[in-house]
């Protein structure tokens, strides 16, 4: 049923429940998984080092940090993925708005499901669902599922 899973990580235990589902999924089908991080100032911040709810507006990370942060995110999706069976994951680091990227790694790898996490490290402001996962869930092509 589903041959390609994309799941949108930042790395926050929403995130990660989202690919531990995705995982399942995957075994069950025989999923391709597919992990995509996007650094973007908001998603940069907690694998950075910043404290949850404040984010570090008053100087942007480097790129060093960002690419970092990017691969520290990454690195632990492939761990929770190998943990669950899935031993060869692919892995994409963009750059942009976080819901246009995992769009588009969708469309570009044919996916047939896109899995998020409700709430990320998005904005504080959307009290029921992350604006990623909304906007995913809105202009995707595919199947969308979003994880609390």
């Amino acid at each position: 049923m589903f041959k390609k899973i994309v799941v949108g990580l930042d790395g926050s235990e929403t995130s990660e429940n989202a690919l531990r589902i995705a995982c399942d999924l995957g075994k069950k089908y025989g999923s391709a998984i597919h992990l995509v991080y996007t650094a973007h100032p908001e998603t940069v911040a907690m694998p950075v080092g910043a404290v949850a709810g404040f984010h570090a507006a008053t100087t942007m990370p480097s790129a060093e940090e960002v690419k970092a942060a990017g691969e520290k995110v990454l690195a632990a999706g492939v761990a929770i993925a190998k943990k669950y069976g899935h031993k060869t994951t692919k892995t994409h680091f963009e750059h942009g708005k976080p819901s246009d990227r995992i769009i588009a790694c969708a469309e570009d790898c044919g996916a047939d499901l896109i899995v998020t996490g409700r709430r990320g490290l998005g904005a504080i402001g959307s009290l029921l669902m992350g604006s990623t996962s909304q906007q995913v869930s809105h202009l995707a092509k595919c199947a969308c599922l979003t994880v609390a």
